[in-house]
């Protein structure tokens, strides 16, 4: 059977987020519905999604940093803005952080969904869905269960682990930045999260040795790369 489609939906207004996400899961998705930009980078962070609809205006933290937050984490999830604004500036604004499309409020629920399908066949994620195993050169990891397999090698990861993992692969051959990494995995890129992280790092190396093909690097004042 095909896996679900997973969408990350970040809505304030109640009545809208609960609306659209009740539809989006009638026609076949997998929604999950947050109501601000600083819970949903957190879900996000926790968890892999194939597409992020978000709002623009919303308290605690706006769509445009959110995107700039999740962009720094993950360079290719398709994001769709939804405005109440038709000002192009705004547009522009949210191409310039990442965004892939945008849709005006009031919109039709059916232009919606033919948006998320249209970008879904662009990016060619539907038939790529990857948020349960993950293949890692010959390594399977399961980030529900935090399980990294080989052969007869096989070891329970740490949630931060977990994450840490999850977050180079998303950024695989190219740079995880070492304050992004911080602030969605610990809250704070501090000093002494930063030799945390540095100490994880290090464990995931030590696990990751069982194929030799695969490296984590340094890269001098930005942060760290997964060569597969």
């Amino acid at each position: 059977m095909d896996k679900k489609i997973k969408i990350l939906l970040i809505e304030d207004d109640e009545n809208l987020g609960g609306t659209t996400s009740d539809y989006l899961a009638a026609k076949g998705f997998d929604c999950q519905w947050e109501q601000n930009g600083e819970l949903g980078y957190k879900t996000f962070v926790k968890n892999q999604f194939d597409v992020v609809i978000l709002d623009v205006m919303m308290p605690v933290k706006d769509g445009f940093s959110t995107a700039k937050d999740i962009r720094g984490i993950d360079k290719e999830v398709p994001l769709i803005f939804l405005t109440a604004k038709s000002m192009k500036e705004d547009t522009l604004k949210g191409f310039e952080v990442g965004g892939d499309d945008y849709i005006t409020k009031p919109f039709n629920m059916e232009e919606l969904v033919a948006r998320v399908n249209a970008i879904l066949k662009r990016s060619k994620i539907v038939s790529e869905s990857h948020y349960d195993d993950i293949e890692i050169g010959e390594f399977t990891f399961n980030p529900k269960k935090q399980i990294l397999s080989k052969d007869d090698f096989s070891v329970n990861l740490t949630t931060k682990e977990s994450d840490l993992l999850t977050l180079l692969f998303k950024n695989k051959n190219d740079i995880l930045e070492r304050n992004h990494a911080l602030k969605a995995i610990w809250g704070d890129d501090n000093y002494f999260n930063g030799r945390s992280m540095d100490v994880y790092i290090a464990k995931l190396r030590k696990y990751l040795k069982h194929d030799s093909k695969i490296e984590i690097i340094n890269v001098h004042g930005r942060g760290f790369k997964l060569l597969i």
